[in-house]
């Protein structure tokens, strides 16, 4: 089994290709080992020294460190994930949501929240996929819209820029009731 590996605009973040499917009907995000006992291999990688998130995507793993180098960290994940699928086990134990991730807007505003939400499923999800991270709708009120960033966006020192710069402006351009974008924790 061959995994590469990319770089991510966020340092403290590496994505991890194992050439196969690792969630393709949804994605997980893990920020401590207890949340990552819905996924065996969520809890593996959790299991080597620094890693302090993990992120399952349509084809890749997203893995972000909390202290430690890459060069002595990445062996070991490599590890672990190619372990995770040589055992064949599955990689999720249960797919349920998160708390909190319930959508919030007003009943009125639902042909513009359709709206916002196809742009984000059709032009920002898949570029944000390509630097180990998802992007998701939250919610709309009062011409904010709130998203939900996961993986190597979170803490991402250039994610404040793609959220205003890129997000904001695609979103005014085609939603021009959209003042503002927000990310929610």
């Amino acid at each position: 089994m061959f995994i590469q590996t990319e770089a991510t605009p966020n340092p403290s973040t590496l994505k991890f290709l194992p050439g196969r499917l690792v969630l393709p009907e949804s994605t997980a995000d893990f920020r401590d080992a207890d949340e990552a006992e819905r996924s065996p291999l969520a809890e593996r990688l959790f299991a080597v020294n620094g890693v302090a998130g993990v992120f399952l995507g349509h084809d890749f793993i997203s893995v972000t460190k909390k202290d430690g180098e890459w060069q002595h960290m990445k062996p070991a994940i490599l590890g672990a994930i190619m372990e995770h699928f040589m055992a064949g086990v599955p990689v999720m134990a249960t797919l349920k949501p998160h708390a909190g991730d319930e959508e919030f807007f007003d009943e009125g505003d639902a042909e513009l929240v359709e709206t916002i939400k196809e742009l984000i499923e059709t032009r920002v999800r898949p570029a944000v996929a390509q630097d180990g991270g998802d992007i998701t709708f939250q919610g709309y009120r009062d011409g904010v819209v709130y998203l939900n960033m996961r993986g190597s966006c979170q803490g991402c020192p250039s994610s404040t820029a793609t959220l205003k710069h890129g997000i904001q402006n695609l979103l005014r351009h085609f939603v021009p009731e959209v003042r503002e974008v927000e990310a929610v924790s």
